[in-house]
């Protein structure tokens, strides 16, 4: 019978002894030998210190890494694991090496891993799996939790081991389910908000109509025939009915703006601004204001809701204007993906603190006593760029004028 080679020093630290008592890492196979003076013993031993070394800065550079890090040999147990590993799972190192990687799969799963196996040995299964997927890991207490892994094969000395990365998705998963919420409770928003405005168009309007009606009968019969605290509170109260009325329009404005896919069709710019300044005419000839725009692309887009930002931004510059006669200027830009369109006045300005503020629904800078209007313009023409893709900044300094900007998203004609 041919002798049996024994290696010693396979996953053991093993130390030779130098003449200079220095002390180095080793591995040892024995060959027992028949001689003529007996059985002798071969003794090969292989300096490992750099294999050693190796080891080391591998086994740092898993503990470093940000999931946890499981390897695998062809035989189903697992041979080394990092910190992450022990942290997530429960378990000492010590307590990993050597157990069948099922333990750390629930018990649900393990026929379907078992199964793959041979396939994310081979390279054949995907790299990554659990995106999308109820794939879920096993602690040491028996709980389980969501999870991402990776797997990488790797061809070794001893056969195939497989690294397996594995990434808890319990934050993401419950942030997910958060915004999941959040869209939820936005989407009841929207639809209140929406039935609110249904209510508004029908039951609001028709008793502020009669309310509108006889207070302005009132005015017109009885003024100056009761006496002055008598007209002042009548205006009060017909000055009330009208802003009321402009607040429910504008109100229903907002809740339409962005609702629905708007057709998109390909046009000249310049016919929204045209369109615009039609339905602006009788403000700007009160003010004695003045428009003028460049040269215009043709885009594919949504055409009334072009006109509605122009018109909402025209205006608004003719409100804001001050003392001075509105000047106005519209120019555009092509942008690798996007249209910029700019609209610029000589207005009264806005302070930098409120850049985001004014595009919020209801938000004034200045009281009724200054400038009408009820803070829901800019709100619309936010509405709208989100529903289109596109969005809306402010550049301004008080008492500089102000230029506000959108973008629309390039279409194909």
């Amino acid at each position: 019978q041919a002798p049996k080679t024994r290696e010693m020093g396979l996953g053991r630290d093993l130390l030779g002894l130098r003449k200079d008592g220095t002390e180095f890492s080793v591995e040892i196979s024995l060959s027992p030998l028949e001689t003529m003076d007996g059985q002798v013993v071969m003794a090969a031993v292989r300096d490992v210190s750099e294999r050693k070394k190796a080891e080391i800065r591998f086994r740092a550079l898993l503990d470093s890494a940000p999931d946890a890090m499981v390897i695998s040999g062809s035989n189903g147990l697992i041979e080394l694991a990092n910190l992450q590993a022990e942290r997530i799972f429960g378990y000492a190192r010590e307590e990993l090496i050597g157990q069948p990687v099922e333990i750390l799969i629930p018990p649900d799963l393990q026929a379907a891993y078992q199964e793959d196996r041979p396939g994310i040995f081979s390279g054949e299964v995907e790299r990554k799996t659990g995106e999308g997927l109820d794939l879920r890991a096993r602690r040491k207490d028996g709980t389980e939790f969501p999870v991402e892994i990776s797997f990488s094969p790797l061809e070794g000395l001893n056969g195939t081991s497989v690294t397996a990365a594995i990434r808890d998705t319990t934050d993401r998963k419950h942030a997910a389910k958060q915004l999941a919420e959040k869209i939820a409770e936005l989407k009841h928003s929207n639809e209140s908000l929406e039935q609110f405005a249904h209510i508004a168009s029908h039951d609001l309007q028709e008793p502020l109509r009669m309310v509108a009606s006889y207070t302005q009968l009132l005015a017109k019969r009885y003024k100056g025939r009761l006496d002055s605290d008598a007209d002042e509170f009548i205006a009060y109260a017909v000055d009330g009915t009208q802003r009321m009325k402009r607040l429910i329009e504008d109100l229903l404005l907002y809740s339409r703006a962005g609702k629905g896919t708007p057709p998109m069709e390909e046009f000249a710019s310049e016919e929204a601004i045209n369109e615009a300044l039609r339905n602006v005419r009788r403000a700007l000839e009160e003010s004695g204001g003045h428009v003028t725009y460049d040269s215009m692309p043709v885009i594919v887009g949504a055409r009334l809701q072009l006109v509605q930002l122009f018109q909402n931004l025209i205006s608004n510059a003719i409100r804001y204007r001050g003392d001075r006669r509105p000047e106005i200027h519209v120019s555009a830009r092509e942008e690798e993906r996007e249209w910029i369109f700019s609209v610029a006045d000589n207005g009264i300005g806005i302070a930098p603190q409120y850049f985001e503020r004014i595009f919020a629904i209801f938000e004034r800078l200045h009281g009724r006593e200054e400038y009408e209007g009820t803070g829901v313009g800019l709100a619309i023409c936010k509405r709208i760029l989100q529903q289109l893709g596109g969005r809306i900044w402010v550049e301004s300094e008080p008492g500089q004028g102000s230029v506000f900007h959108f973008s629309l998203p390039r279409g194909e004609g």
